[in-house]
């Protein structure tokens, strides 16, 4: 195993915004104990067929692009919390990255290497900040499936021009068939596994609910001797939090504290005790924290809600 058993990842995924970040925007994390943050750049792609990737441009907002992501590791940084890079892509309308498969040869080829310019430009900048970690791409399963030496050779262009540690982050439902974790210092998983179907699950609903999840993960782990690390996790502060937890459909009303602060206690109880587990990074944090979550939200962020006391626990724990 590469991870050490006494020093988890404890991670937030920090959301990029228009503006640049100061030692302001860093209190609240470092508040709440964590010592990692996830930094995502953004590329966009018109359609699930169409193969250009554009990226870093003035039309995006700032902590997207280069130099926001630049500017906002250097800020993390100087407060001493580690940094993973993770691109990802954004398909318009918002559809979902793992049906992204291109209509023949030519599209795919172009693709790759536009994928591979956007990948490696970040993986450079990765290396030049020194970040300790680097995420190769977001769910993308269709694009790995049908194109698996493409990725491995992507990986491996990757570690020509970046030294830290490497991982993908996989779908809940995608990581079991991931060909890439040989090649990988993580096993990364989004963590959005359907865990119970009550209103409100309590603590020990949602610990019964990850047991055979649990028993797959640690297999997966111990054949490949590498570490899981949960690339996103967390729930909505809504009804049935733990009945399909990747909905982040606005047009659901419904308001519920207490289920988000359960679910994620027992991931907490599950997991932080492992060896086998690296750690992971909550989703999501925003820069402006006084404005973010609060009484009203029911969306993922757990800033201004009761379970940022249990986030807060447990990354004080070590």
């Amino acid at each position: 195993m590469t991870t050490k058993k006494d020093i988890k990842i404890n991670g937030v995924s920090f959301v990029a915004s228009r503006d640049s970040i100061s030692n302001k925007n860093i209190l609240p994390v470092l508040n709440v104990n964590a010592n990692y943050t996830a930094i995502m750049p953004f590329g966009f792609i018109t359609s699930l067929e169409h193969p250009e990737i554009i990226y870093n441009t003035d039309r995006q907002w700032f902590g997207e692009t280069k130099a926001g992501v630049s500017q906002y590791i250097d800020v993390l940084q100087k407060a001493n919390i580690e940094i993973m890079i993770k691109p990802q892509i954004w398909v318009w309308h918002g559809e979902f990255t793992g049906h992204i498969k291109m209509p023949n040869e030519a599209a795919w080829l172009e693709l790759e290497q536009t994928y591979s310019r956007f990948i490696l430009d970040f993986a450079k900048l990765a290396q030049e900040k020194q970040v300790a970690i680097y995420c190769i791409g977001t769910e993308l399963e269709q694009f790995v499936a049908h194109r698996p030496e493409y990725w491995q050779e992507l990986i491996m262009n990757i570690r020509a021009v970046y030294d830290g540690k490497l991982t993908y982050a996989a779908n809940w439902d995608e990581y079991k068939r991931t060909p890439l974790w040989s090649d990988l210092d993580y096993i990364g998983v989004d963590a959005y596994f359907p865990i119970s179907d009550k209103k409100t699950p309590n603590v020990d609903d949602a610990i019964a609910g990850w047991q055979a999840h649990t028993i797959e993960m640690k297999a997966i782990s111990e054949t490949f001797d590498k570490p899981i690390l949960f690339t996103e996790f967390g729930y909505r502060s809504t009804d049935y939090t733990g009945k399909e937890p990747w909905v982040s459909d606005y047009k659901i009303t419904a308001l519920n504290f207490e289920g988000q602060t359960n679910t994620t206690q027992a991931l907490f109880d599950v997991f932080w005790k492992e060896p086998w587990f690296a750690g992971g990074f909550v989703w999501k944090w925003f820069h402006n924290h006084e404005e973010s979550g609060g009484e009203t939200d029911n969306q993922f962020t757990p800033q201004n809600k009761p379970v940022e006391a249990v986030i807060r626990d447990y990354y004080k724990r070590q």
